[in-house]
């Protein structure tokens, strides 16, 4: 008889403890053996860990993301690959009833062999893998041999291609601007993996997550979830909790549920049967408990309850005790008949409370999964709160991110839009591919279901705008054929199964979409832009982005941006010198969105003056400035658009609730959309997102020579504020006038104007302002004059033509800060867009690229490291407009 002991092990949410003893969990991490398929290559590698990590580590390559390694290492994605680690077993082990081989996570296509015998296959890197072993493994004192052969990704796709000779599955390839793979829509890992228009190609192959074996003699708990759910006529809460359990026969148990802090419990007989079944429990939270809610970030807190499961045998033997984390909320996507619009609303409403989603769109951290650390994903997380984002979207073509990713989100109260992982493309249907979809979809819902931040799943992303726009040049006589293919796979299993596993958040066929019009339409509308539907991604690069009519006045904005480029610091650890130009082969090669470069200097052109700096190095850390600056301003134009009409209907559109920009954070050092620079660098855009997604916002445009400000408030309460004017003079640092307006009412989630005036009168009224002389600042403040929110600029005319602006001569003085490092800067001159740059020190500043219009101001840096006064002033440079200008 095996003495029982319980052993615990944290999976997800829950920490898991069956009736084993500590043998019962045998861990296959750590250093394995690798080598290529005619074996010129071999070395250790780590599990978990990828391919290219191994080679890295061991030197065999250089660091894949310096200048063109990406084309220089493509063979090591052409070959086959084989992972071998040998281990013993404790006759304890060996002895259990049952030995499962466990990998949590494959990449990608894969056989299985322990001891010389085939134990499966593996074909989804979101797939856990789970393969019966007891009666393979050798006596104690021999040595097993686990070995797992991976194939080619990029040749396992091309021929799952081939043998697909029905019909073509667009599209075969990517563009030759991104110098991609082919044929990733055969193949489930991550779609970016063979390139993307912001990323590299680097399909990897690896272990990228856990290897285990796991024994037992009775019951194993395979998965466990625990969802609060509102009965809002009973006004009270349940919580639905589901085991699925693996036992070896037949048990009659006793189920306990218990939150210990709000005085509830529940004790049920229920029976576990041979093999896997789910349990699904229903407990009743005590309605005299009084519940805490959780809220995204900025409108209230995030308290958890402990949640204690325990099961046991009818004569009182302990089978399982799981304890887990309980958070409540409420989040419904409400999608209405719109007062004075044909459309529907769409907006998600948490706790009973609209939202206005304020955020981004994830991509993967690293091409090298095994290489994503818990610390890099705070730091990129934090930075999201930090510039007020309650809101994230996990885009479909990278990966269902790490656990701690969500469970971060959850303590930091960042909502999260959950895609599959399907991006833009067709994907075959056929009963294989079905198969492993259907599997991954179901590990997953239960994986993260448990999970607050979570608000809504997505089936894919723009795959119903492809089809509707014709992407693919699809013929008419095939087209029902697509259209099938696209409700096979995205409806009848994955909102089927979603539909099934998890009742507690609203599902999305595709983004964009038009909600529940593309629901009738039968799940592809004719138009998934529509405005007065749904959700809207939308880009346009050379129409003047500070003119906000350019700009959908959509229901909601999922996706839209403009590329910048990095900072110097960011691109000069993955280049030489000769690299060090806009026009260069490493400037073009990094490029992977079509025309990107030239439309980046296009848009600049249209407000401001291009680099002409004689020297060449200088030229380009200008040109790469100024990218940041056009990225900045137009962003900022465009959220200020969104969070202003979110109150409004101008000719049956309006009525914006989310706002998430492309994109937060980028997989390389290389030109995009992000706001954070690989390796966590905030660009200029980052430090204007503190600003437009403040909870308390100004913000002004022009409407036939109106000036009109609104007061956005994301807050729950009302408020009373006034705007406040001040006219300056590019040539003056004292303002010209100051105007006020009345003190009026802004109700809680709402955007209300405050401020009219036409231009005209109001430059007329302060002297001798013209557009192209003058400038504006403007704020809110409270009855009591005290600031509510942060300052606003409205610019009357394109940079380029303003008159009177020069050279600030900006000077800096740096000393020691009871929160970090004080920089006192201080200017001759009006200075548009100041940066402040710590080169390669880590950090970030209080507040950068902003309009410095006082003689003297302070910002705070606040190191990523311990770092002296000497150590930042040497490496602080400071960059406004006019240094551009003149050089």
């Amino acid at each position: 008889m095996i003495p029982r002991v319980f052993t615990c092990v944290l999976i997800s949410l829950a920490t898991i403890c069956d009736v084993s003893s500590e043998l019962f969990r045998q861990s296959l991490d750590g250093q394995w053996r690798l080598w290529n398929s005619n074996r010129t290559l071999s070395l250790p590698a780590r599990v978990p860990g990828c391919v290219h990590s191994a080679l890295i580590q061991r030197r065999f390559i250089q660091d894949p993301y310096f200048r063109f390694n990406d084309l220089a290492y493509q063979w090591i994605s052409l070959d086959n690959w084989t992972y071998v680690t040998t281990f013993a077993v404790s006759d304890r082990l060996r002895s259990a009833q049952k030995v499962l081989l466990i990998l949590d996570g494959v990449d990608t296509a894969a056989l299985v062999w322990l001891n010389g015998v085939l134990v499966g296959h593996a074909d989804n890197m979101f797939r856990q893998y789970v393969f019966p072993v007891r009666e393979l493994l050798k006596e104690e004192e021999e040595e097993n041999v686990l070995r797992v052969d991976l194939l080619s990704p990029v040749l396992y796709a091309n021929n799952r291609r081939k043998a697909h000779s029905a019909y073509r599955v667009p599209p075969e390839c990517p563009p030759d601007v991104q110098k991609g793979q082919c044929h990733v829509n055969f193949i489930r890992k991550e779609q970016s993996s063979f390139s993307w228009d912001w990323g590299p190609s680097f399909p990897t192959m690896g272990l990228w997550k856990g290897v285990r074996l796991e024994a037992f003699d009775a019951v194993r708990l395979v998965r466990f979830s625990a969802v609060p759910l509102r009965n809002a006529s009973l006004s009270q809460w349940t919580v639905r909790v589901e085991l699925l359990v693996e036992a070896l026969r037949p048990a009659r148990v006793k189920v306990t549920l218990a939150i210990p802090e709000l005085f509830s419990q529940l004790t049920v007989p229920s029976r576990f049967l041979p093999g896997t079944t789910r349990h699904v429990f229903t407990l009743h939270v005590n309605t005299s408990s009084q519940v805490r809610l959780w809220w995204p970030s900025g409108l209230g807190e995030r308290p958890s309850y402990r949640l204690l499961v325990t099961a046991s045998s009818q004569d009182g033997l302990p089978l399982l005790d799981t304890e887990s984390k309980v958070y409540f909320r409420t989040v419904d996507l409400v999608q209405e008949p719109v007062a004075d619009s044909p459309g529907l609303s769409f907006y998600f409403r948490v706790n009973g409370q609209p939202v206005f989603l304020k955020g981004s769109n994830w991509i993967p951290a690293h091409a090298f999964q095994d290489q994503v650390t818990p610390d890099a994903l705070k730091n990129l997380l934090q930075s999201a709160v930090d510039a007020n984002m309650n809101a994230l979207r996990v885009w479909g073509g990278g990966v269902y991110e790490q656990d701690v990713f969500y469970s971060m989100c959850d303590e930091m109260g960042l909502m999260v839009w959950q895609d599959f992982m399907f991006a833009c493309a067709t994907y075959p249907t056929d009963d294989d591919f079905i198969n492993t979809v259907r599997e991954e979809v179901i590990q997953q819902v239960w994986r993260l279901k448990s999970h607050p931040s979570v608000i809504v799943w997505s089936a894919n992303n723009e795959n119903e705008a492809a089809l509707a726009g014709d992407w693919f040049h699809i013929p008419p006589s095939q087209r029902p054929t697509y259209l099938k293919d696209y409700v096979t796979l995205y409806v009848d299993n994955i909102r089927a199964i979603v539909k099934e596993e998890d009742p507690s958040r609203p599902f999305l066929v595709s983004s964009p979409t038009n909600g529940a019009k593309s629901e009738r339409e039968g799940y592809v509308a004719a138009d998934p832009y529509d405005p007065h539907y749904g959700d809207t991604h939308f880009y346009s690069y050379l129409h003047d982005c500070w003119h906000w009519p350019t700009f959908p006045r959509t229901r909601f904005a999922s996706e839209y941006g403009f590329q910048s480029w990095p900072s110097f610091s960011t691109l000069q650890p993955v280049s030489v010198p000769e690299d060090w130009s806009y026009g260069s082969s490493f400037s073009l090669h990094r490029q992977h969105h079509p025309d990107g470069n030239e439309q980046m200097l296009q848009q600049a052109a249209i407000h401001f003056h291009l680099p002409n700096s004689t020297d060449p190095l200088r030229r380009f850390k200008d040109t790469l400035y100024l990218t940041q600056v056009m990225q900045a301003q137009c962003v900022k134009t465009q959220t200020d658009f969104y969070r202003r009409s979110r109150s409004e209907i101008i000719d049956g559109k309006g009525h914006t609730m989310g706002a998430l920009y492309w994109q937060l954070n980028d997989v390389w050092q290389a030109p995009s959309w992000s706001s954070i620079e690989f390796g966590g660098k905030w660009k200029m855009l980052h430090y204007f997102a503190q600003d437009f997604f403040a909870d308390v916002l100004p913000v002004s445009f022009e409407d036939s020579d109106m000036l009109l400000i609104y007061a956005v408030s994301d807050l729950s309460g009302d408020i009373k504020v006034r705007a406040v004017v001040s006219v300056y003079t590019w040539s003056d640092q004292d303002p010209v006038c100051t105007l006020k307006s009345q003190l009026l009412p802004v109700p809680g989630g709402s955007a209300v104007p405050v401020f009219k005036q036409p231009v005209a009168a109001l430059l007329a009224g302060c002297g001798h302002c013209t557009r192209l002389t003058c400038l504006l600042s403007f704020w809110l403040e409270d009855g009591g004059g005290r600031r509510q929110g942060p300052a606003n600029h409205h610019f009357l005319c394109s940079l380029k033509d303003a008159q009177g602006l020069r050279r600030p001569n900006i000077t800096a003085k740096v000393q020691e800060f009871s929160e970090g490092l004080l920089v006192q800067l201080h200017s001759s001159a009006i200075a548009p867009f100041v940066w402040l740059d710590a080169g390669s020190l880590p950090g970030r500043f209080s507040s950068n690229g902003f309009l410095m219009l006082s003689r003297d101001r302070p910002v705070v840096f606040l190191p990523g490291r311990p770092t002296s006064v000497a150590e930042l002033a040497t490496s602080l440079t400071i960059t406004s407009l006019s240094d551009v200008y003149w050089p």
